[in-house]
């Protein structure tokens, strides 16, 4: 069974960093789409970095791209996510999510939440302006 669990979150002020850990049981890298996921207060959930080492695609969203980074740990199944140059509207709950990889639908321009099956709890991330 997959099992996911993000943390990592808290209060930051804006300009500073956090990294979030994505804990990823039953979960080899190179089968699966690895994404992270943010839903702000009453806006729909968007994908902010997602990838499918298999076969290198990629998505970043624009909003994060040159602050945001990926990067994994095998060893320990885990996934993190570096945040640089924090700013308000980085202000969400972040998710991780995995499905297999030839299930997901990703490019450079495109990714979409619902091909993703298996989610963890959702970890607050919170910038003060």
């Amino acid at each position: 069974d997959v099992q996911l669990q993000a943390s990592g979150g808290g209060l930051v002020q804006a300009g500073g960093s956090l990294r979030l850990a994505c804990s990823a049981s039953g979960v080899n890298f190179d089968d699966y789409a690895i994404g992270w996921f943010r839903q702000a207060p009453g806006k729909e959930r968007e994908g902010v970095y997602c990838f499918v080492r298999r076969d290198g695609r990629t998505y970043v969203a624009e909003s994060v791209k040159g602050r945001f980074t990926i990067s994994t740990d095998d060893a320990k199944s885990t996934v993190f996510l570096q945040m640089n140059s924090l700013k308000f509207e980085d202000t969400a709950v972040y998710y991780c999510a995995v499905e297999e990889w030839y299930r997901v639908a990703l490019n450079s321009a495109f990714v979409r939440a619902g091909d993703f099956g298996s989610w963890g709890r959702g970890t607050q991330v919170t910038v003060s302006s």
